[in-house]
């Protein structure tokens, strides 16, 4: 009997999904539950298990291709006479259209029963699709795909020159065929996936239609991934939100001194930052609230998710859960492991996929301030800058120097209008510049 392995969806707002490698090759012998494939999806890179015994008879999508979610992307057979059945079976299918349903219904109903993805037949798929972030260590050894090695041993080439774009540095097909044969740039720029519905926001925006631009004869054209894609759709649905800013600068010398305090105990300034704008928002829930087609979606939760810039492209928010009600320290700890597994693209979709206030902090890199874009399911983003000395006058006249901050709030006027900002960035300055220290208790 001949399985098919689907295209999973990791998440809620995954469309498509991109072979980064291939684990098992052609023929291996796989046994039920063993990871066969690594997906990149729009946030993170996931070990897909089959969960039939037999042996991988064909492979329908190679490495550093996409496949919808639903489609069969490999063929298992029961036996090893089976195996050119499979192959007949993938060279004659077609995408099976009521597949993308099974496969994002089981996301969504699995997910709080186990950490690993499994891709089987619709029929079983209703039951046993779930996920999981992968946990390789790359150590000083060369770690690569089966294909890429067999393709490095055909070409006499050195694996050791190539530089893996997989999970953990890990060597693809794709790499080494790169190596072999770069790839000629491509005429004009990939076409965006079609937008998903926000899993908060009700409301369809108005299409946002990709005009597409040729690239430059002298360009070197270097495809958009997964992960960027997904960016590019979340910043598309910000054009049709009608925003607006607000700045304010809030003095930091307590808030200083209170990190200079705590911060050898492993406090972080980003953990200070989300605890202190999780406090306010106590007070001001409009603030932690977003628009939908029925009305004001008010959230029960505090959930402050922090922009991270990732080092291979692309931006990702890892939420601090109910970040109001845990104490420094655990937040910090907290947000040091969000940010390790980000890095790593090992996050799970409810670590970045539910955040109801956004922060995004520039001021590490020297940035004065700066405007932040709305994400997708939230009414406001809050930029920060850097704390700098600057001249300011004190109430009695005088001039003195005080270390200062500027933020920028970004909010969505269907539900927050100027006032509600303004005053939320008034408490928040309060907060920060007469009892930063109520942030430890």
């Amino acid at each position: 009997m001949i399985h098919e392995i689907f295209m999973p969806a990791l998440s809620s707002t995954m469309t498509e999904g991109k072979i980064t490698s291939w684990v098992k090759s052609l023929g291996d012998k796989v046994e039920k539950g063993e990871t066969v494939v690594i997906v990149e999806s729009d946030k993170a890179d996931m070990d897909v298990e089959t969960f039939y015994e037999g042996y991988l008879g064909a492979i329908a999508v190679p490495e550093g291709e996409v496949a919808p979610v639903g489609a069969a992307i490999a063929y298992v057979a029961e036996t090893e006479a089976e195996i050119e059945a499979a192959k007949q079976k993938a060279a004659q299918s077609t995408t099976a259209p009521s597949a993308a349903p099974a496969a994002t219904n089981n996301a969504s109903s699995a997910s709080s029963t186990s950490n690993n993805a499994s891709a089987s037949s619709p029929e079983a798929a209703t039951t046993t699709t779930t996920i999981a972030a992968p946990a390789r260590k790359k150590g000083d050894r060369i770690i690569a795909s089966p294909r890429a090695k067999k393709l490095a041993k055909a070409n006499n080439l050195d694996l050791g020159v190539i530089n893996g774009t997989g999970p953990n540095g890990r060597i693809t097909a794709a790499d080494v065929e790169a190596r072999l044969k770069p790839s000629t740039p491509s005429a004009s720029a990939p076409a965006l996936p079609a937008q998903p519905a926000s899993a908060i926001v009700a409301t369809t925006p108005p299409a946002i239609v990709a005009v597409p631009t040729p690239a430059p004869a002298t360009a070197t054209v270097q495809p958009l991934s997964t992960f960027q894609n997904a960016v590019i759709r979340n910043m598309n649905w910000s054009l049709a939100v009608p925003t607006y800013h607000v700045a304010y600068s809030i003095t930091t010398t307590a808030l200083d001194a209170l990190y200079k305090q705590i911060k050898p105990k492993g406090v972080t300034m980003t953990a200070l930052l989300a605890k202190a704008v999780a406090i306010t928002l106590q007070k001001h829930p409009l603030l932690n609230a977003s628009y939908s087609d029925q009305g004001i979606a008010y959230k029960s939760d505090i959930n402050v998710a922090v922009a991270v810039a990732m080092d291979d492209g692309g931006l990702i928010t890892p939420v601090l859960p109910k970040a109001d009600q845990i104490d420094i320290y655990s937040l910090s700890r907290h947000w040091k492991e969000l940010v390790g597994k980000a890095r790593a693209k090992q996050l799970q979709p409810d670590e970045y996929s539910t955040g109801t206030f956004t922060i995004s902090n520039l001021g590490m890199f020297g940035v004065d301030s700066f405007d932040a874009i709305l994400p997708p399911g939230t009414g406001a983003i809050l930029a920060i800058g850097g704390s700098k000395p600057q001249p300011v006058i004190t109430a009695d006249g005088a001039i003195a120097i005080r270390s200062q901050m500027k933020v920028n709030i970004t909010c969505d006027h269907r539900v927050i209008y100027g006032a509600h900002a303004a005053q939320f960035l008034q408490d928040l300055a309060k907060l920060i510049e007469t009892n930063a220290q109520s942030l430890v208790l």
